[in-house]
């Protein structure tokens, strides 16, 4: 095992967290639908609910990077 590969501990609290993040990222995604659907809600909400979607895939994408091993070619 070289020193930047995971224990099988720490995969699966990586793995914990990325399951996490996407359920997070489907219930805003809902809420977004919800609020677009019901009229209601200002911009000023949504925004924010987008922007708080957007840095959600941010983390998953770097959660995900951590769990993909590095294959050099």
């Amino acid at each position: 095992m070289s020193d930047n590969e995971l224990t099988k501990e720490e995969r699966a609290q990586l793995l914990s967290q990325v399951e996490q993040l996407r359920q997070e990222h489907r219930d805003l995604d809902a809420a977004i639908c919800a609020l677009a659907v019901a009229g209601q809600g200002d911009r000023l909400q949504v925004q924010r609910l987008k922007k708080r979607k957007l840095q959600l895939r941010d983390r998953l994408q770097a959660l995900e990077d951590e769990l993909t091993p590095d294959i050099i070619a």
